[in-house]
């Protein structure tokens, strides 16, 4: 136990070190205050708890920066003058077991994943209620939480994806395409329903209000959420079982 809090702690100052960790931060904190500012302002809605929570998708964004940069910089070439390695071999040299490894990264994509949640939902909240007033909260604390899990589940989503390609470029182009622009699982849902069980549409009930949804016969909060939690601890599994058996 030990052992797995200094590789955590490790992990965690490795992250914090890297550039994109402060972009994936502010796209998580920043995004959704700034939509939320604008939902608020342009009437777009009323009540300061849904213009929050529609704002959510756009912090999606940040959560899969983070968790492709959080197993990207692993396999990045350093500088020719200090032997030009890659940063994966310092990393198994220091922590051979690499399950352990993965785990460790995936609780530091979670924790950070949660400190940008709890600041981007307080901040874009007093930005709402400051523009439009007062509004009911009913169930307001649960969606946000669903919110902060939906991030959660889609950052550790985008860490196991790429160990399977050991680039980012490809989970980040992908991922984000399909999270912000045009939705590849929503298109499949068009002609294939069963598409609603893909892990983005099966928890989008985790802070989504039914009424506000594009697509019908959406999974309900707890099933969604068991569906999306089911596919991150698949895609891990994998994820450490390839990280296993292949050559770093």
């Amino acid at each position: 136990m030990t052992r797995i809090r200094h590789v955590v702690a490790a992990e965690l100052s490795k992250l914090l070190s890297l550039p994109s960790t402060a972009v994936a931060f502010a796209a998580m904190v920043l995004g959704p205050v700034a939509v939320t500012f604008l939902n608020a302002r342009n009437a777009a809605y009323t009540d300061p708890a849904q213009a929050v929570l529609s704002a959510a998708p756009i912090g999606t964004v940040g959560a899969i920066v983070l968790g492709v940069v959080a197993m990207s910089g692993e396999y990045r070439s350093g500088p020719q003058e200090s032997g030009g390695g890659r940063q994966i071999t310092s990393t198994l040299t220091a922590m051979p077991h690499r399950a352990w490894l993965l785990v460790a990264k995936a609780i530091v994509v979670v924790l950070l994943v949660a400190v940008a949640a709890a600041f981007a939902f307080l901040l874009a909240l007093v930005c709402a209620h400051h523009v439009l007033g007062g509004g009911e909260a009913g169930g307001v604390p649960a969606r946000l939480f669903g919110a902060a899990a939906y991030w959660a589940f889609t950052a550790l989503i985008a860490l196991a994806v790429t160990v399977f390609t050991r680039s980012g470029i490809l989970p980040l182009i992908v991922l984000i395409a399909n999270g912000s622009l045009v939705s590849l699982s929503y298109l499949l849902f068009k002609v294939a329903p069963a598409a609603r069980y893909l892990p983005d549409l099966a928890g989008i009930r985790l802070f989504a209000d039914e009424d506000h949804l594009a697509m019908a016969d959406a999974l309900d909060p707890v099933t969604g959420g068991l569906v999306m939690g089911a596919w991150t601890t698949g895609l891990l599994a994998v994820a450490a079982l390839v990280l296993h058996r292949r050559d770093a």
